[in-house]
């Protein structure tokens, strides 16, 4: 028999919960499961009755065995912003895009691609330590994934034509804001002055994009341009999505949670076996993301009445499922709070599938592979060159959520060049983080990008 979801929906506008979910999602569910002893729970959210899914069991079912049942929902605000692709669309259109567009990110027109991320690597990162003062890492992260995202997919390069790239990279950062200016208040319509901001700077990409289309005959953009498409506009929104800047921001989160949690001389042991062994740096990466995944989770709608971990759901209701509670669910994650990269070659090895940081199931992240490139590559690179720790070290790191992840102030870092390792004790002022738990467990808190 099934049984009935923990939690109330309440009543439409006044039982609405979204201002306080999105201005601190995690503890949102945290005080539910709490609640409730349940990690699936209902709540109102954008004024719909949503269940919400906080466990591995329940997120699985829901991307992977019913993934046909519960789809994208076409209001999203997403569609408005980047139209049909392949994340927007549902059922066999989904799927067709899907296959035609794999073979960009496997296939010989990336593989090419290696050279071009070392060279953005050195570029980015060989001055780190040159100045001996704390560097905000954030924003260089950011800008990195902005190289690398614009010379691969659009053939834009920072270094051979940079008023374009700066001209590009401040759109998508336009369009972006008017994403996350999208109000969660119900109350308020649609169409905010930032919002209207976002879909002019989504016109001027999309004359920037179609140009490319028509010019470019080699790479990513040429071998995009000969794919067997459903109509004339689907490789220019496919390419807005590819260079939108979503990318550089999830790239920059995951690359500040690995810099935090390998700072600091006591961490020093994990930098050097790390830098000493592929696939030990594999595990730190997959730890990363399950503590700090770079987005809150996704959401879906039921397409018929059916259940989730045993709970009715019915046709028409929402699902969301929230990756940072999936990912420290402890029926998987022994010890989920802790920072232990080990996990991947012990009890959990084998298990990377039961991570939704980039989706999951037949959904997932069409870049989740080339994601991994770009991650082992900047990584790579720092761990063979520098030794790094907080600067001052009485910062605070607690995390806000929305609309990426990172630490709301964003933290500095000093970094000191491996040929002179003895000097990150040598700063009086740097903190040495051992489990990378004790401020990142409690971080929880919500301010915009």
């Amino acid at each position: 028999m099934m049984s009935k979801l923990p939690g109330s929906t309440g009543i439409s506008l006044l039982g609405d919960k979204s201002l306080e979910f999105y201005r601190d999602p995690i503890t949102f569910c945290e005080r539910r499961i709490e609640k409730h002893g349940s990690r699936i729970f209902q709540a109102r959210l954008l004024n719909k009755s949503t269940s919400f899914v906080c466990s591995v069991q329940g997120m699985k079912e829901l991307l992977c065995d019913k993934s046909s049942v519960f789809l994208k929902d076409p209001t999203d605000v997403m569609t408005y912003m980047y139209g049909d692709n392949i994340v927007t669309t549902n059922g066999e259109e989904a799927s067709l895009l899907r296959l035609s567009l794999m073979n960009l990110f496997t296939g010989k027109c990336l593989a090419s691609s290696s050279d071009y991320i070392k060279s953005v690597c050195e570029r980015s990162l060989k001055d780190l330590s040159s100045s001996a003062e704390p560097q905000s890492v954030y924003p260089i992260f950011k800008r990195l994934g902005s190289e690398l995202v614009l010379g691969l997919f659009l053939n834009v390069k920072a270094e051979e034509t940079p008023e374009v790239f700066e001209e590009i990279t401040q759109l998508c950062t336009l369009h972006w804001h008017g994403i996350i200016s999208a109000p969660v208040n119900i109350k308020v319509p649609l169409w905010s002055s930032g919002f209207s901001t976002a879909l002019e700077a989504r016109d001027k990409l999309m004359e920037i994009i179609k140009e490319k289309l028509e010019l470019e005959q080699e790479g990513f953009v040429g071998c995009l341009r000969a794919l067997p498409l459903p109509d004339a506009s689907c490789a220019s929104q496919h390419l807005l999505l590819f260079i939108s800047a979503l990318i550089p921001k999830a790239l920059a989160s995951l690359l500040t949670s690995f810099t935090l949690a390998l700072c600091g001389p006591g961490q020093e042991e994990v930098r050097e076996r790390a830098r000493q062994d592929p696939r030990y740096l594999d595990q730190v990466l997959l730890e990363v993301q399950r503590l700090w995944p770079p987005f809150i989770g996704g959401r879906r709608i039921a397409s018929q009445d059916t259940t989730l971990g045993g709970y009715h759901i019915p046709k028409g209701s929402a699902t969301m499922y929230v990756s940072y509670t999936v990912h420290r669910d402890p029926e998987v994650f022994h010890q989920p709070d802790e920072f232990r990269p080990e996990r991947w070659s012990g009890r959990n090895a084998g298990q990377e599938n039961l991570l939704c940081s980039l989706g999951n199931g037949p959904r997932n992240c069409i870049g989740m592979q080339l994601n991994h490139v770009f991650l082992k590559a900047v990584c790579g690179y720092m761990l063979q060159h520098y030794g790094w720790a907080l600067s001052p070290s009485d910062q605070s790191l607690q995390y806000k959520w929305l609309p990426v992840s990172r630490p709301a102030e964003l933290p500095m870092v000093i970094f000191t060049p491996l040929h002179d390792q003895a000097s990150p004790q040598s700063h009086g002022n740097t903190q040495d983080i051992h489990t990378h738990t004790c401020p990142h467990a409690e971080a929880r808190k919500g301010t915009s990008d």
